[in-house]
């Protein structure tokens, strides 16, 4: 009998492997790191073959720490980093250039071409999302143009373009041997080039971008009965398992959270931080700033949709102070840091190392640390970078206030900066509602087993998935209006010096 659903959680920075029970527990985990590739300034890559043997290897770590065979898992479910880029050949399954990150900014002119007239709003009715660096369609237009016979291979067919889901899919279930080419809606929504109506592709914006529709995934269900493909006998997993949930990370945390009901959100705190709220069946087009997107959608039933805040750099701005600047030795450290000061010190830290995403959506904008005197040290500066994550969590927010209507009476937190407790505090303080992290706050990888079990009956139904919610800690707001009044309008401030600097 089947006991445990697996996921695979492929990150920005990390991938790991999370084996689930019935109640929703993880019952066990392995992760590894991948390397980070700077090319240039406002270029970021990965490798993806090397992301695929660290697949392989979480996936044999989880495997051998649960102490059980491969038989007892019922399903197997990927949740990725959205919109990074790969293209590889069908052939020989190697990819033609490394993976483009969401966080690269390479393509900010082509952006502006593709705008026209129109300038960044072009597609938006049709997609839900503005012109911009951070989806895939002008990350794969750049690779066309610049890789050397990638153009004439993709319109033959040859070259194979995904998400991050559609190529550890396609290499899970066979690879060069018949691996299924399939993305899922949300996915697909990431890319610029699927309607939101009809979750399709749109053959006008393709031709406009200049993508070839030979070269796209096949568009399934995210949680699919059908499964996409099934794990091979001498793949990984040792074992045939279906493959039939995929979701993009942060609409599988929405999933792990059990924001099933039109109004409730949730707020990932990863390497960027993402907010959605979902508005149910309805498209919500946004007039403040936000993304439109494809939350989930289960077997034959109909897509449910979000609203959604991008923030490009919050747990990066950690990984920036311990790798670049070296003022912290490990991530952890951040708080202890922070907790040596009483206050900001007067310091703002606007990171806006790939622009501003949402509400502002503005690629000319760069990094800045404003308010320096001789009075602020380290402290000031890890309490302002701690300080940065919940302001812009507020600015998407107030978006959602203003599009949806809907007050916000609580937050559903998780990620992993959400084990930051002065960070969930101020965050309380910063909003002026209570912050509540679950019992399992890893939700994306949860988020992905919740559609692979619900695909095979694992789950019965999605009320089963929220009996297995609880509340872990909750952080009330203080009393004081100091952090939702004056320190926010300073916030509001510094954003501004960040403008026109590009």
């Amino acid at each position: 009998m089947s006991k445990f659903v697996a996921a695979i959680d492929q990150g920005t920075t990390s991938t790991r492997c999370m084996i689930f029970n019935h109640r929703g527990e993880p019952v066990s985990t392995h992760q590894l790191e991948h390397r980070q590739i700077y090319p240039q300034a406002g270029w970021v890559e990965h490798d993806p073959l090397e992301i695929w043997q660290q697949t392989q290897r979480v996936i044999r770590g989880a495997l051998e720490k649960l102490g059980g065979s491969a038989q007892e898992i019922a399903a197997v479910g990927v949740t990725n980093q959205r919109e990074t880029t790969v293209v590889w050949n069908r052939k020989t399954g190697k990819p033609y250039y490394n993976a483009i990150v969401w966080q690269d900014t390479r393509t900010d002119r082509l952006c502006t071409e593709l705008g026209g007239n129109d300038g960044p709003d072009r597609f938006r009715a049709r997609v839900g999302l503005p012109l911009s660096t951070y989806f895939s369609g002008p990350k794969i237009r750049w690779l066309l143009d610049h890789v050397p016979g990638l153009r004439e291979d993709a319109m033959r067919g040859d070259a194979l373009f995904g998400n991050i889901d559609a190529w550890l899919i396609w290499n899970l279930t066979g690879g060069v041997g018949g691996g299924a080419h399939v993305t899922d809606v949300t996915n697909a929504s990431r890319t610029m080039l699927m309607t939101l109506d009809g979750t399709q592709w749109d053959d006008e914006i393709l031709e406009i971008m200049g993508v070839p529709r030979a070269m796209l995934p096949a568009i399934r269900p995210s949680s699919e009965p059908a499964a996409y493909g099934y794990t091979l006998h001498d793949g990984p997993f040792g074992a045939r398992i279906p493959i039939c949930g995929d979701l993009g990370d942060q609409q599988a945390a929405t999933v792990g959270q059990t924001c099933f009901n039109p109004g409730e959100a949730k707020n990932t705190y990863g390497t960027g931080c993402f907010m959605l709220l979902n508005t149910g069946t309805e498209i919500v087009p946004s007039q403040h700033g936000l993304l439109t997107t494809a939350c989930y959608k289960f077997g034959n039933a109909a897509t449910v949709y979000a609203l959604e805040g991008s923030i490009a750099i919050t747990g990066a701005l950690v990984q920036w102070l311990r790798d670049n600047l070296r003022l912290i030795d490990s991530a952890a450290e951040v708080e202890n840091l922070a907790h040596t000061v009483d206050d900001n010190g007067g310091v703002y830290f606007v990171p806006a190392f790939s622009g501003l995403y949402a509400p502002y959506w503005r690629s000319d904008a760069r990094g800045v640390i404003v308010g320096l005197t001789r009075y602020v040290n380290r402290g000031h500066i890890a309490r302002a970078a701690l300080e940065a994550t919940a302001f812009q969590t507020r600015e998407v927010l107030d978006a959602m206030h203003q599009d949806s209507g809907v007050e916000l009476q609580a937050l559903k937190v998780d990620g992993g900066m959400v084990r930051n407790e002065l960070l969930m505090q101020f965050q309380a303080d910063v909003l002026g509602v209570p912050v509540i992290r679950p019992r399992v706050s890893e939700t994306t990888a949860l988020g992905a087993a919740y559609a692979a079990g619900l695909a095979v009956g694992f789950w019965k139904d999605v009320d089963a998935l929220r009996a297995n919610w609880g509340i872990d800690k909750t952080w009330q707001p203080a009393a004081d209006d100091t952090a939702r009044t004056r320190l926010y309008a300073t916030w509001k401030k510094a954003v501004t010096r960040t403008f026109d600097w590009v």
